[in-house]
């Protein structure tokens, strides 16, 4: 289950959905195998893994009452970093407005490159800007890409990846939260898990209109995966998170809040939707 690399700032066609591991799509993907050998076909390049961040921001209150004049330079100056760090084939971000889905945060900045140094100087770049002096950070999540354990019955682009690498969609939405499994589920065994996992996938497949980002924390944040949701459709993921909590797997998911309704629009639009 994986999607396709960053090679530049293009955007795919619609992906097929993927789907993962509990009441909520997506996150069990690879969960409780990772210890099993990964595949990799020798005449191929193996994929080099990527550093995958999603920061949320919240401007203070402070920041609205400045004169229109001195936010737009600071909103230009807050771009004018997003643009700098824009390098196709080594480090991009998406901008997406939280504004009336989510009352802690106001916008998201999703960065995928390879390394995590230049995610650090990237985002130190943004918190050294004006604007960046009235920006908390109430939620922001580390993964990184890695190759699925877990086979759907379906060709596409990214399957022969396997999950080295991802490419994000055109698509308006995206829906993010973090996802953590029992410890139960990485105690059956794996032709249990296989079992259940079948069951995700098929329900999954039943929704080509959303597109399946799945990324792995283990040992770098708290969280164990964090999983991105891209569709046109809110109401296909309404429907695909209500089936899949019907599922035999759904006991196994410890946790998986909070979750962020997000709008993709460019770094201008996303920061002038701030006032």
């Amino acid at each position: 289950m994986a999607d396709t690399v960053v090679g530049s700032t293009e955007v795919t066609k619609n992906a097929e959905t993927k789907t993962g591991a509990s009441g909520r799509p997506g996150s069990s993907y690879g969960a409780g195998l990772q210890n099993q050998p990964q595949t990799h076909d020798p005449s191929k390049p193996a994929v080099k893994r990527q550093i995958v961040c999603f920061s949320f921001y919240k401007v203070m209150p402070e920041w609205r009452r400045l004169p229109a004049e001195e936010r737009a330079v600071h909103k230009a100056e807050f771009a004018a970093v997003l643009a700098k760090w824009n390098k196709p084939g080594e480090f991009l971000s998406m901008t997406y407005s939280t504004i009336g889905t989510r009352g802690d945060v106001d916008m998201c900045v999703w960065s995928i490159g390879y390394g995590v140094d230049e995610l650090n100087q990237m985002r130190s770049e943004l918190m050294r800007t004006p604007l960046g002096g009235y920006l908390n950070s109430p939620h922001n999540f580390l993964a990184m890409t890695k190759r699925s354990q877990y086979q759907i019955d379906r060709p596409d682009e990214s399957e022969g990846e396997g999950r080295g690498a991802i490419r994000p969609g055109g698509q308006k939405y995206i829906f993010i939260y973090p996802f953590w499994k029992t410890r139960a589920w990485y105690l059956l065994a794996a032709t249990e898990r296989k079992r259940l996992m079948d069951e995700h996938i098929r329900i999954g497949l039943m929704y080509p209109r959303v597109k399946l980002n799945t990324t792995y924390s283990f040992g770098i944040d708290d969280q164990e995966f964090v999983v991105a949701f891209e569709t046109n459709f809110p109401e296909d993921f309404l429907d695909l998170v209500q089936q899949l909590r019907e599922t035999e797997i759904s006991m196994y998911t410890l946790q998986d809040t909070p979750i962020f309704s997000c709008v993709r629009v460019p770094a201008m639009e996303m920061l002038d939707r701030l006032g």
